[in-house]
């Protein structure tokens, strides 16, 4: 099939989703994909990094595979896309059986543009089958919330790990046809964005970025002393928002429902969410928090991703992420509509002798990274030097897992999603773990600009020398308070 023109490329555009023109950079990516290059694409969220990767793939023949961590955003883009009636379908492990048979018979006739499914999904037995069948024309290979393969690609989704050699597979059985690897996410620093380019096998890619920096989006830190004051800032934070729309974040399944058990008794409507959640229980908080039902959700950070409201006006962090890439995720669900809103996180008191409950919840965590790493290089003397992943689960508790930090580590190649081989001599085991602590506490207790501090940690020191102090962080207008320049007040 010939590509489209870029006139036919417009207008489809125009047709389908009703815009007169791509904004930047989206005219730029979309052409990038119709010339089947690969791509990195660092774009904020609410950018329209979806309609890049869905447009190419309607205009073009064979079948786009888009990779995706959530259901919930999994099912949200199809049914938009379906209502547009474009040849987009889901696969899951939560289907029907007779749904799922209907989509993989679509599949065997060719009725797909656009198949979404999750890494794990991609590579079952009925998937990965029918994919690995070198009549079936594909297109390209989209990694949407790409920076969940660097935060779990190595813990709980080692699948994540094995999206490379996919590509890899997938392209031997079609030496005449370049498959083209494009990852999306609205936030990844020069580390991630390496970490991504060599896991996925890029090849030359070409990296699209656009700073995280909004200037409707006010950052605030708190210290607090004790888990009273924890409480009593909270408390007084929702009594000065008490019709407005937001999320409080915290960092394991048990505080998410014990905070949200307290702050229903104070009448408050909100509900927990987190990972442990069945399917059905996140969808039913989703929509009661979309449709405001619910004023806020106490979620950790399994909430969030695919999800948009524009009107969320503030983002409490009860408890502060353990990486800037989380931070930058989740603060930047507020004030999407471009209205005032804002991000306030409390952290412990920095020497921790007062308050240490910061510190010992990200030794905890820590520790569990740890004790993981240890298990798998335990591993490495007590397996073949070539094997399958099958093989490995079978025989080891969490075999998976720790062929996948292997992998991260630089000690396993992946012959193809499936087989792996032991690099031999291993090259020296590095952690990046203690960095990324260190400078997330370095952002939080220093005094400087927080949205210079944020664009420097991603790779945008002209941008953050440009910008100064941005006036809408508490150090900027703490700092402008002293100096007698009157800050920005909230309309």
């Amino acid at each position: 099939m010939t590509p489209p023109t870029w006139d036919q490329v417009l207008k489809s555009f125009q047709q389908i989703w009703g815009y007169a023109d791509f904004r930047q950079p989206q005219g730029e990516i979309v052409k990038a994909l119709i010339d089947r290059q690969d791509l990195l694409v660092v774009l904020p969220t609410g950018g329209g990094k979806s309609i890049c990767f869905q447009l190419p793939a309607v205009l073009q023949s064979g079948l786009t595979l888009v990779v995706s961590p959530l259901l919930a955003l999994i099912e949200n883009q199809v049914q938009e896309l379906r209502q547009k009636n474009l040849p987009a379908a889901a696969l899951h492990s939560e289907m029907a059986r007779q749904q799922r048979q209907q989509i993989l018979q679509a599949l065997d006739q060719r009725q797909l543009r656009l198949l979404y499914l999750s890494p794990e999904t991609l590579l079952s037995p009925p998937v990965w089958q029918r994919l690995s069948d070198p009549n079936l024309e594909i297109n390209g290979l989209i990694l949407d919330e790409a920076h969940c393969l660097v935060q779990w690609g190595d813990s709980f989704r080692p699948a994540y790990q094995r999206l490379g050699a996919v590509r890899q597979t997938l392209a031997a059985a079609r030496p005449d046809r370049k498959i083209p690897l494009a990852a999306f996410t609205a936030t990844a620093d020069p580390q991630a964005q390496q970490v991504l380019c060599r896991v996925l096998q890029l090849q030359s890619p070409r990296c699209i970025r656009v700073n995280p920096h909004r200037s409707n989006l006010h950052l605030g830190v708190k210290r607090v002393v004790s888990l009273g004051h924890r409480q009593f800032l909270m408390d007084r934070y929702l009594r000065h928002h008490p019709h407005e729309s937001g999320l409080i974040y915290v960092r394991t399944r048990r505080d998410s429902e014990t905070l949200a058990a307290r702050l229903v008794a104070q009448n408050y409507r909100t509900a927990p969410y987190h990972g442990g959640l069945g399917g059905a229980d996140r969808r039913r908080i989703e929509a009661s928090w979309m449709e405001n039902r619910l004023q806020f959700v106490v979620c950790t950070s399994a909430f969030g991703l695919g999800i948009n409201k524009p009107s969320t006006r503030w983002v409490f962090h009860y408890q502060a992420p353990h990486i800037l890439t989380e931070y930058v995720q989740e603060v930047g669900r507020a004030g999407r509509d471009g209205h005032w809103a804002e991000a306030l996180t409390l952290v412990s008191e920095p020497t921790g002798w007062i308050d240490p409950s910061d510190r010992q919840r990200a030794r905890f965590f820590r520790d569990q990274t740890l004790a993981q790493q240890q298990k798998a290089q335990q591993l490495v003397s007590q397996i073949p030097a070539r094997g399958t992943v099958e093989q490995i689960s079978q025989k080891f508790k969490e075999g998976a897992i720790a062929l996948s930090w292997l992998h991260r580590s630089g000690q396993l190649d992946w012959l193809d999603p499936f087989h792996y081989q032991l690099r031999s001599p291993p090259p020296p085991v590095t952690n990046a773990d203690t960095d990324a602590s260190h400078q997330l506490h370095q952002f939080f207790h220093s005094p400087s600009c927080r949205w210079r501090s944020l664009l420097v940690a991603f790779g945008f020191p002209t941008e953050a020398q440009t910008l100064g102090d941005c006036g809408h962080c508490d150090n900027c207008c703490r700092s402008r308070r002293h100096t007698g320049v009157q800050s920005p007040v909230q309309p």
